[in-house]
């Protein structure tokens, strides 16, 4: 265990100066992240003031709240995307990364976490410029605040582990991205990015909660911003953490029939 946790601090750390190299590029990558949280505010801003100043309970500064919230959490649980694992698969780079005494994952994980961490601290102006312009209506105790963050390495986690598995199917198949693009439009409809899930249909609502979407945005989302009881917190918890343990035996299984799949050759 101590060698992994030295592992994974040096993975961060070298993550972490990597990013501080290249501020600028990440800045330009951070607008192109935010400007679909913008987009969405934007309009359902307008919708609400359209509306006589509320839409589904939501006012243009509840609103504002919800899509602020939801940048950090968009920017501060990006993981692997499918497409770097299928260059990773397809050029050969698993192959050298095969040769090493621990599982690629767990590079992964350490190396954008490390990243997160840069790009959660060049959120922060951006953030506050946002706030500034549109008033959100904010005001968590210290146990949402203590949620959040606990929310957030679950949301991670689970996006690593589906990006993962989603990456895998590379095994099989020489292209991931008709089924990316499927899976990224059920998660920006089904996890909240779009609109907050109340919004939806109620027999949709009551089967996100069985799904892993909603435990990657718009529960991190409502720690924060809404007035979730403390019990519903703690269940919040608990499916991210249910989701994690299904997400790591979907993996561990899927890896170890795809490995036997794995011919490429390079590096």
């Amino acid at each position: 265990m101590g060698r992994y946790i030295d592992y994974y601090l040096s993975a961060m750390k070298v993550a972490i100066l990597q990013q501080l190299q290249y501020r600028v590029a990440n800045y330009f990558f951070l607008f192109g992240m935010i400007a679909e949280s913008v987009i969405y505010l934007v309009v359902w801003s307008t919708v609400a003031i359209s509306a006589g100043g509320e839409v589904g309970g939501y006012t243009p500064e509840d609103f504002a709240a919800y899509f602020i919230v939801g940048i950090l959490v968009n920017n501060m649980t990006i993981a692997l995307s499918p497409y770097s694992w299928e260059w990773r698969v397809l050029h050969g780079q698993l192959s050298g990364e095969l040769r090493y005494p621990i599982h690629p994952l767990h590079h992964d994980l350490a190396y954008y976490a490390g990243s997160n961490i840069v790009t959660g601290i060049l959120c922060i102006p951006v953030v506050a410029f946002l706030a500034w312009i549109f008033k959100p209506a904010l005001d968590p105790t210290w146990y949402q605040g203590v949620v959040f963050l606990l929310s957030l390495v679950g949301a991670y986690l689970i996006s690593t582990l589906i990006l993962s598995l989603l990456g895998m199917l590379t095994f099989w198949t020489t292209r991931v991205g008709a089924v990316f693009e499927l899976f990224f439009a059920l998660e920006l409809l089904l996890s909240g990015r779009l609109v907050p899930l109340t919004f939806l249909p109620l027999w949709v609502q009551q089967l996100v909660v069985y799904l892993p979407f909603q435990w990657m945005f718009y529960f991190p989302v409502e720690t924060l911003v809404g007035e979730l009881p403390p019990e519903e917190l703690l269940f919040g918890l608990g499916m991210q953490i249910a989701w994690i343990l299904i997400g790591l035996v979907i993996v561990k299984l899927v890896w170890q029939l795809g490995i036997r799949k794995y011919t490429a050759v390079g590096n």
